[in-house]
């Protein structure tokens, strides 16, 4: 039976910020900007992401003088799946109401 891995909140939020530029792409820098997160949470979860098909990779072809090639970054079509099931998760999560009290307590049987 496979196991199902849930992504971590923080690939998450850059699966959806991703798909949020659509089929624009995307610098690495930029999603740490957005997102808040440090360089070294994003670019290891990009390159996890590009590993499993679900974001491609290419190099800035015409970067401005003095300045040297950025890599970017955008979804594939089983990225952009991936990001619709994550948001769609987020949302019933978040829907969902929270456990009371009586949820929580042990149970005497």
């Amino acid at each position: 039976m496979a196991r199902v891995r849930h992504p971590s909140p923080q690939t998450a939020a850059v699966l959806v910020a991703l798909a949020e530029n659509g089929e624009d792409w995307s610098h690495g820098y930029d999603l740490c900007r957005t997102l808040g997160l440090k360089a070294g949470t994003v670019y290891p979860i990009l390159i996890r992401l590009a590993e499993r098909g679900h974001v491609e990779t290419s190099w800035e072809t015409d970067p401005p003088r003095g300045r040297p090639a950025r890599h970017l970054y955008r979804l594939t079509t089983a990225g952009a799946e991936l990001a619709r099931a994550v948001a769609a998760a987020a949302r019933a999560a978040e829907a969902a109401p929270a456990p009371g009290p009586a949820a929580l307590a042990p149970r005497t049987a």
